[in-house]
């Protein structure tokens, strides 16, 4: 199967969905995290401290080292803020102005609603809203002011942020590794919301999956089990662009460049 019959989906397509992993916004320029040394090459200065991802991406760092949690995360916030989204996602757009269209990604950066999608499910949250690690009862609210981060350290300046009703300290509304504080008050109901309209749509839907790996693969899950009723699924990823049982049509190439092709041929 080739990129034309991918087009032909998308094309004859009454609906679709959008499964998006961390390739999504590499060609934006977001850093890709994928292994160690991945993670390093983004983040010089935690190889110098001898830090890899998934230890900065645990919670426990918000209560025990508030400061270098804060280096990390308000890091990322900044840059996600910065970052203008790729002309994929205007394609995407474009395409999704001619059915009803959802989103689903894991992704926390919010280029999804920067680009202008506004109905857009994040299983894994987002570092654009906040949460209060007392859990005081204060609902989730919108990042504020990032604060000063050290470049050699990577560590926060005072003042971090605070719950806006107990004063306590706050820490970005995302799923983290072994994470049991995370609060899903805000991602929850749009991801139900998510599933009843792929309920309602199941039989005229295509799905186009856009840099979901394996390793964690709860976007690929998505992906196939909104699909397995028709099969009508384009798996874009560089490196796992395989389909199981021929159910879909795997490319192996890059997000911006794919969806460029795509769009030629779909036009």
């Amino acid at each position: 199967m080739s990129l034309h019959d991918a087009a032909g989906l998308i094309r004859d397509a009454g609906a679709m969905l959008i499964c998006a992993g961390a390739g999504m916004g590499v060609d934006s320029g977001l850093p890709d995290f994928r292994g160690t040394e991945g993670f390093w090459r983004a983040y010089p200065p935690y190889e110098r401290l001898g830090l890899r991802f998934e230890e900065l991406a645990d919670p426990v760092h918000f209560a025990d080292d508030p400061a270098l949690a804060w280096g990390f995360y308000g890091h990322r916030l900044e840059l996600y803020r910065r970052t203008v989204p790729h002309a994929g996602f205007g394609i995407l757009r474009r395409w999704a102005s001619e059915r009803p269209t959802r989103v689903f990604t894991s992704n926390v950066d919010g280029q999804f609603q920067k680009a202008g999608f506004d109905r857009v499910a994040e299983v894994h949250g987002s570092i654009h809203h906040l949460q209060c690690l007392a859990d005081c009862g204060q609902e989730i609210w919108p990042a504020g002011e990032v604060p000063a981060i050290d470049g050699e350290t990577m560590r926060a300046r005072d003042p971090l942020p605070a719950c806006p009703s107990c004063g306590a300290l706050a820490r970005p509304n995302i799923l983290m590794f072994g994470d049991w504080s995370w609060d899903p008050s805000r991602s929850g109901p749009d991801l139900q919301r998510l599933h009843e309209w792929i309920r309602a749509h199941r039989r005229e839907l295509a799905v186009i999956e856009i840099g979901a790996g394996t390793a964690v693969p709860t976007v690929r899950k998505e992906a196939e089990l909104a699909t397995a009723a028709t099969g009508a699924l384009i798996r874009i990823n560089v490196r796992e662009p395989e389909v199981r049982h021929g159910r879909g049509i795997g490319i192996a190439a890059g997000a911006e460049s794919t969806l460029r092709e795509l769009d030629a041929l779909v036009s």
